[in-house]
């Protein structure tokens, strides 16, 4: 990995210049699966059914602090399939990420934590989630792209409207 690659190399800290150790500085430290299980209840019976399968996919985004300017961000996605009223597959993904965050004002950390650290970790979470269920026996599920961005800014929206809003998490 490159020094600047994680965000506290020397580069990424300017080395020493003037008024550079107040610079923002953010960058991945790992990525990693937390938990994952896959459930194929109804086999082998379920790979018989013709019929279309019904999934349902919930998903939620966890936020920690672990250590001095290091924060875990957990994307956990949940999705279920059904086919003709039979569960065909379950599986529960955690997949998070360690984030080197430094001098990012107050403000900024929470928005950075529950809408852009997700987006950054997705893609890889999405790859793990559709190899578990190919590997189920099912065709791969391939999640569509989620606007992190956008969720985050319905659920403060919501949260400002006195808690109002759509439920935010459910593809």
């Amino acid at each position: 990995m490159s020094e600047d690659t994680a965000g506290f190399g020397s580069a990424a800290m300017g080395n020493g210049e003037l008024g550079a150790e107040d610079m923002p500085v953010v960058g991945i430290i790992s990525q990693y699966v937390k938990d994952l299980s896959f459930e194929n209840p109804n086999a082998p019976a379920i790979f018989q059914t013709q019929g279309q399968p019904r999934i349902d996919v919930q998903f939620n985004i966890a936020a920690q602090q672990v250590g001095d300017d290091v924060h875990e961000v957990v994307l956990k996605i949940d999705a279920r399939s059904e086919i003709d009223g039979k569960v065909a597959f379950v599986v529960d993904l955690a997949y998070a990420g360690l984030f080197a965050v430094r001098n990012i004002p107050a403000e900024h950390l929470q928005p950075f934590m529950l809408a852009e650290a997700p987006r950054l970790i997705f893609p890889f979470a999405r790859r793990v989630l559709a190899d578990a269920v190919r590997d189920g026996g099912f065709p791969p599920l391939m999640l569509d792209p989620i606007d992190f961005g956008a969720l985050y800014m319905q659920q403060a929206q919501g949260q400002i409207d006195g808690g109002g809003g759509t439920p935010v998490g459910h593809a």
